[in-house]
């Protein structure tokens, strides 16, 4: 995460991650605009470009040749990453609703979320048709469908319905790559049969005659079955049905009609078209709400229509870049006309493409090369970022703050580092009073009665466990951030096998007008109370002030009986090791913090950080565990030498049983590692086979320090499978057993690692 002077004087979201927005970062990331801060909201960690697509589904292309990691480009923009599928607006408030988390707010804002074919006016479609978009949607579909043919020797029938270029295209590429695939295997593709259907009487309406001639002609030469002129109305279960031709048996039907719109923006009182789409001017702006841009599928230009394509969006990303940096500047937008004519380049499948531009006609092997070139230049823009130097400025150009946020700024740039530095009691009082902590009985005075401390109660016969945590932020997501940092917190006292009773919170926030601290303030608390109300664990109190970065952490209280503390020094002989949670988190989000994570990669690491060590600590108490600790900063070998110190023991451990994060090894021999991993891999000595597997691709990763890491513990071995079987049930899918205790031996180094 990004720190700065600079105060946040403006909210720019971006929702949706189609070709324009990508450019749109693209364009921040090279020229940014102080003061306003861009936060991406999307469903995919990894958006694809639609003119790839059925060169990757003809299999010309892997997944990260086709895609644009979107995780990457937002932190190569300084812009937060929101995983989320927006559900809602509210444009008289200025805010989004989302599936997964808290409302945004935004100044203003810019919608590229693409479209869906739209199936629901056909009886029986949805749920037994394949959409070709959303395209990651589609993709995952295709894999399955791909896997299922491949394995199935009998005869099968697939079907496009929609003969625009998209179906088309879409049916050669699949045609192309299932008859590859048969034959390596050494069976013969010729009772897959392929149907296209249509209600135009014929195919690529939109084109030139020579094109479709030509389309036409290596339709049939496929053996393409065409049913033109012939609307679907209907689909059971193997069957559809046609207004002339009746019934015609399918196994697979995919979908790729005319676009749909999403229903939020009409829900939202956003002026939309009779087929749901955004109507903007010819300055990409909200006919009826101009502070809220459209591009790409989603929008119709209501004085320059054009059809759905990703040509057009790609077009729109420069205006929309130019208008929406002039709308936070206060400037006047400035109008924008599509071109009429475009050149365009559909695929067969086989490396072959035609290529029209007006009268303009071509195929060929050259012509799919000089696709290729063009596609492939696109993509890179995108993937191949530059190292930039982070500018740090104070300084606001003009225009971007109201008179009433100068006023603000000024303040802002008048406080003093003290007392000075907390957030006013105004704000702080207007974020904490949305939040619920878990009320508990034993809180006597806290959030709900505050004074100048809390006031909490000890059953008689427990014990207090007593922690406290606090880091700087390693995510631009406030709320993902305070999910993160509770569950760090917490998790010496679920180590412990405790149970959390109260928190202290201390927050930095950011720099920035009161609304915009609130926000960020609010957004990342109701992250942590979530983690910490599920814990019954209740937030009583806590400091906030403002900084440069973002920072949370808490000290946290929990209760214990005396005869069932779980400690390092609990290792018996014979224990199996299990792990909770792979690890990783160091190397990949040091690589991140360079672009050259995937953003696949750190959504997976997340959702692990995310997820509490509550249940499993329950867990491995309930299956006698009397030692346990969370993996954090001294990785895991650091905390597994603390245990076998504590415990007098020797242990071996198996590297290749050591569950790795998505991306771990690929980030770590590409030489990214975290900061504090020098100071891990000083204990090293503490291995008795270092020269075995010093030199194993793995082996850096024991070394690797955690950010809300999994549990390390000592089971009993006649616990240990009935343990790891009980924790993948609760969700820890990749809890394992890493190696054994064994009695203390006379040489020096206590640990062997085995590959």
């Amino acid at each position: 995460m990004q720190s700065s002077n600079t105060p946040i004087v403006k909210d720019l979201v971006l929702i949706g991650g189609g070709h324009s927005h990508v450019i749109v970062l693209k364009r921040f990331a090279m020229k940014p605009l102080p003061g306003v801060r861009i936060t991406l909201i999307c469903r995919d960690a990894h958006t694809p470009y639609s003119g790839m697509l059925p060169g990757y589904v003809a299999g010309h292309y892997d997944y990260d040749n086709v895609h644009i990691d979107l995780g990457a480009l937002a932190r190569f923009a300084n812009a937060r990453f929101y995983h989320s599928t927006v559900t809602g607006l509210d444009a008289e408030r200025g805010s989004i609703q989302c599936d997964n988390r808290p409302e945004v707010s935004y100044d203003v804002l810019s919608i590229n979320t693409g479209s869906t074919p739209n199936i629901s006016n056909v009886s029986g479609a949805v749920g037994s048709v394949i959409p070709v978009k959303p395209i990651n949607t589609f993709l995952s579909r295709w894999h399955t469908l791909k896997e299922r043919v491949v394995k199935h020797d009998g005869p099968i029938r697939i079907a496009v319905v929609g003969a625009g270029a998209g179906g088309v295209e879409i049916l050669l590429a699949i045609n192309h790559q299932l008859t590859q695939l048969r034959q390596k295997m050494g069976s013969s593709a010729d009772n897959i049969e392929f149907h296209l259907f249509s209600n135009t009487l014929e195919i690529l309406p939109t084109h030139s005659s020579p094109v479709r001639q030509c389309f036409t002609k290596k339709l049939r030469d496929r053996g393409v079955l065409l049913h033109l002129g012939d609307p679907v109305t209907e689909i059971e279960a193997g069957v559809l049905r046609t207004r002339s031709s009746g019934e015609v048996p399918v196994d697979e039907i995919l979908w790729v009609t005319a676009a749909g719109a999403p229903d939020w923006p009409r829900k939202a009182g956003l002026d939309v078209d009779e087929g749901g789409f955004i109507k903007v001017s010819d300055t990409l702006q909200c006919v009826n709400k101009p502070n809220i841009f459209a591009a790409g599928d989603v929008a119709t230009m209501i004085n320059h229509p054009r059809p759905k394509s990703g040509v057009f969006a790609v077009r729109q990303g420069k205006p929309l870049h130019t208008n929406l940096r002039r709308a936070l500047l206060g400037r006047k937008t400035l109008g924008f006309k599509p071109q009429k004519r475009f050149l365009s380049l559909i695929s067969t499948g086989d490396k072959y493409a035609v290529a029209s531009y007006g009268k303009f006609f071509a195929a060929g092997n050259l012509v799919w090369k000089w696709k290729n070139w063009i596609d492939v230049r696109f993509i890179k823009k995108f993937t191949d970022l530059p190292e930039m130097e982070q500018v740090s400025t104070t300084t606001l150009p003009n225009g971007v703050a109201s008179e009433e946020a100068v006023k603000e700024i000024s303040a802002i740039a008048m406080r003093c580092g003290g007392c000075g530095a907390k957030v006013g009691a105004t704000v702080l009082s207007r974020a904490l009073s949305s939040l619920k902590p878990k009320p508990r009985g034993d809180v006597l005075i806290g959030l709900h009665e505050p004074d100048d401390a809390a006031v909490v109660e000890v059953p008689a016969g427990k014990a207090i466990v007593h922690t406290v945590d606090y880091f700087r932020a390693m995510v631009d997501d406030p709320y993902s951030f305070g999910k993160i940092a509770a569950n760090h917190s917490l998790g010496d006292i679920f180590a412990m096998g405790a149970d959390p009773q109260t928190a202290l919170g201390i927050a930095t926030v950011p720099f920035g007008i009161e609304v915009k601290v609130e926000e960020t303030l609010t957004q990342m608390m109701y992250g942590a109370l979530e983690i910490l109300n599920d814990a019954n664990c209740t937030l009583v109190g806590g400091h906030t002030s403002e900084g440069p970065e973002l920072s949370l952490g808490f000290a946290v209280n929990g209760l214990i009986d005396k005869e069932n503390i779980m400690r390092k020094g609990g290792l018996k002989p014979g224990d199996k090791l299990i792990v909770t949670k792979p690890i990783g988190t160091g190397t990949l989000f040091a690589a991140d913090m360079r672009h050259k994570a995937k953003g696949r990669w750190i959504v997976g690491a997340l959702d692990h950080m995310i997820m509490s060590n509550r249940l499993a600590a329950e867990c491995l108490i309930k299956h006698n565990s009397l030692a346990a600790t969370d993996i954090t900063g001294f990785g895991l070998l650091g905390h597994l030498v603390e245990m076998v110190r504590a415990s007098d023991v020797d242990v071996s451990i198996n590297l290749g049983s050591i569950p790795l994060m998505d991306g771990a090894i690929e980030t770590a021999e590409a030489g990214i590692l975290s900061s504090l991993q020098p100071q891990n891999v000083r204990l090293r000595r503490a291995i008795s086979n270092l020269a075995e597997v010093g030199r194993d691709p793995r082996y850096p990763l024991i070394f690797d320090p955690q950010t809300s890491g999994g549990l390390l513990a000592g089971v009993p071995s006649q616990s240990a499978d009935e343990c790891v079987a009980a924790l993948i049930q609760l969700g820890y899918d990749r809890a394992k057993i890493i190696g054994e205790v064994n009695e203390k031996s006379d040489l020096l180094e206590p640990i062997t690692i085995s590959v």
